[in-house]
């Protein structure tokens, strides 16, 4: 259903608000050059620090400027069911693709109490669900056991998958079917994820090099794994960067390098110290991603 480069979009933020012209422009950057689906108000997307108003205008905001040039795939987790069943209702209202809700974190469900989270919001909302598997964040995991369970429901359409076992491939596709969809949630990871058979990422690094994820996942579709692969190689120094700390620190700065974006988070994320500015500065500089890609986008929409 879904594959390629997803796009976890970051929120842009202009003194304390929403910056919805950056937002519009950022979208742009990322279809402009190939990326494949887009995700507002996924945890890169700092979704836990907004609003409810502002979470749901977000995603009415992105389906909007998209015109559904690309799939758009609401966040609309919570550990709160009831939550997630109100955002996951209103991004389908609102008319998103999809809704890739992460595992309830802090609560420490059991593996049934996750079967019955994802078994009452897709019972309530008629909407493809994706479901986010992301331990080393939500405390919990759920097994490739559960995830056959909720696999049976007509709306589960598939998961993100930020374990980092890649033994997981092949696993879901063996208990949930062909029809599952499989997209990792680890950027460094991608081109091994694809080899076990997986179906594209939801993106971090998508951000910034939209282009080179695009054409990486274009490759891999094409049969070029060679391609893939050198382009996997290309990106290592800026994945990495991305994640030296809590994201999407990084994420934001290097944005606010390429101009798109201003470099300002919501508490409690800090703007990233001058360690990690170095480490996103010099992974540009080896991935070879231009100051000035972005202004294009900029004189066009801005």
């Amino acid at each position: 259903m879904f594959k390629g480069s997803i796009t976890a979009l970051v929120t842009p933020f202009k003194n304390g608000q929403v910056d919805w012209q950056a937002f519009d422009n950022l979208i742009e950057y990322q279809i402009e050059n190939g990326t494949h689906a887009v995700v507002p108000c996924g945890t890169t997307g700092e979704s836990p620090t907004l609003s409810h108003a502002e979470h749901k205008r977000i995603v009415e905001r992105c389906i909007d400027v998209v015109n559904k040039r690309v799939p758009v795939i609401a966040g609309t987790g919570s550990n709160n069911t009831a939550e997630a069943i109100e955002l996951t209702d209103a991004a389908r209202r609102s008319g998103a693709d999809a809704a890739l809700i992460v595992a309830p974190y802090y609560n420490k469900p059991t593996q049934d109490g996750l079967y019955a989270h994802y078994h009452t919001i897709a019972g309530a909302v008629n909407i493809p669900i994706i479901i986010y598997n992301i331990p080393g964040r939500s405390v919990i995991d759920i097994s490739p056991e559960t995830m056959a369970r909720l696999a049976k429901l007509p709306n589960i359409a598939g998961v993100k998958d930020a374990t980092g076992d890649l033994s997981r491939v092949k696993k879901h596709a063996e208990l949930c079917g062909p029809d599952f969809c499989q997209l990792s949630g680890e950027d460094a990871m991608i081109y091994d994820y694809l080899e076990q058979g997986g179906d594209g990422c939801i993106s971090v690094t998508s951000n910034i090099a939209p282009r080179l994820c695009a054409d990486l996942h274009n490759a891999w579709i094409d049969g070029n794994k060679e391609q893939a692969k050198a382009i996997h190689e290309r990106l290592m120094p800026l994945h990495e960067a991305l994640f030296v700390e809590s994201s999407p620190q990084p994420a934001k700065y290097a944005l606010s390098r390429l101009g798109l974006i201003s470099n300002e988070l919501r508490l409690p994320l800090l703007c990233a110290s001058e360690k990690a500015r170095e480490a996103v500065d010099c992974a540009l500089e080896k991935v070879g991603v231009p100051l000035d890609s972005a202004a294009s986008v900029m004189q066009a929409h801005g």
